[in-house]
């Protein structure tokens, strides 16, 4: 592969990637969405961060098997209570990270 083919990769490699973030940024911003709209597309994060958590809080590795005593889901069960009482990052992190240690010695 040459220098000109690789830039030209990269090139196009970016335009994939920002393209999608570009054009829907464009053909929104001027408009005013609906309300539901607006309220749905405040669920989206919540709902990729559900699903990249729940298979370590639930679920073993290779096969996937559902497990309620993981110590992640131990450790995740208090941090959350601390997060929705403080809504401290540092807080709930340290919580966090002190469950886990925790419930791993414990085990």
């Amino acid at each position: 592969m040459t220098s000109r083919d690789f830039l030209l990769l990269m090139l196009a490699m970016g335009a994939v990637t920002y393209l999608p973030r570009l054009l829907p940024l464009i053909m929104l911003s001027r408009r005013t969405l609906p309300p539901w709209f607006a309220e749905w597309l405040e669920l989206i994060p919540v709902a990729i961060l559900s699903a990249l958590i729940a298979p370590t809080l639930f679920a073993h590795s290779d096969p996937r098997v559902f497990t309620i005593g993981k110590v992640e889901l131990l450790a995740a069960i208090p941090t959350l209570l601390c997060a929705l009482k403080t809504r401290s990052l540092a807080g709930t992190v340290v919580v966090g990270m002190l469950c886990y240690w925790g419930f791993g010695v414990l085990r």
